[in-house]
């Protein structure tokens, strides 16, 4: 199966990369419907019909049905090229979660990125995986390490996770560093989630039921992630000030 603008295959129960279990009808073709929905929201250069339907598994008759049904609801659009790409309805839908959120935070993050010239990111947990809802990429630097919004790892991994258990009540038998993250307000990490990189993530304060929720900064040289540390600081104090 091929991937679309970077992804993997995807992940939506359901769809044709699960050979057991099938689902009943409708929740099959909902499946098949978030997936292809997917496809088109994380590729906002366009992609094809043809595109979608390998990305999903299904025939491309299944994957034209789907898709018309999607730009009928505005969520998509088809281009004069022949491509889908996220319409105005799906920015209404994303608009609605966590009140608005990634909006009210975007403008500190991508501050922080252009100032420090390294990718910032917001994420939040979510069960037990953290999810990047916001991957800001600095403006003028030609290469940078970067990675998709929506991404998830598990919250055990990484320099975010730690910052993230943090904001949660301690668990028993947890990792020094979430102890050290929920102390000093800050954890550095080295390799945990990509070999030979480092992340450097904070937390933001939050009222409950706000997720717990932190800025994470991520680079190959620890001059920049050591460097960057108080600028990273006082942007999640911002972003605590915006939020609550």
């Amino acid at each position: 199966m091929t991937s679309v603008k970077g992804l993997g295959p995807p992940s939506v129960p359901g769809t044709a990369v699960e050979s057991t279990a099938r689902p009943a009808t409708g929740s099959q073709t909902l499946a098949r419907g978030l997936s292809a929905l997917q496809a088109v929201a994380s590729a906002p250069t366009g992609v094809t019909a043809t595109e979608v339907a390998d990305y999903v598994g299904v025939h491309r008759t299944i994957a034209y049905r789907l898709l018309s049904t999607l730009a009928q609801a505005r969520f998509i659009a088809k281009g004069s090229d022949g491509k889908y790409r996220p319409a105005a309805a799906l920015a209404v839908l994303g608009a609605s979660f966590d009140n608005n959120v990634r909006q009210l935070s975007v403008p500190t993050l991508r501050m922080l990125a252009d100032d420090l010239g390294t990718t910032v990111s917001l994420l939040v947990a979510e069960g037990d995986q953290q999810v990047a809802i916001a991957v800001i990429v600095p403006t003028l630097v030609f290469y940078q390490l970067s990675f998709h919004e929506g991404s998830r790892h598990p919250l055990d991994r990484g320099a975010a996770g730690a910052a993230l258990l943090a904001g949660m009540p301690p668990r028993p038998g947890e990792r020094d560093i979430v102890r050290q993250a929920r102390e000093q307000g800050w954890v550095i990490t080295h390799g945990e989630v990509e070999p030979d990189t480092y992340g450097l993530a904070v937390p933001v304060k939050r009222r409950r039921p706000a997720p717990p929720t932190c800025i994470n900064l991520i680079s190959h040289r620890e001059d920049v992630v050591l460097g960057g540390r108080d600028a990273v600081i006082r942007a999640a104090g911002e972003l605590s000030n915006i939020l609550s």
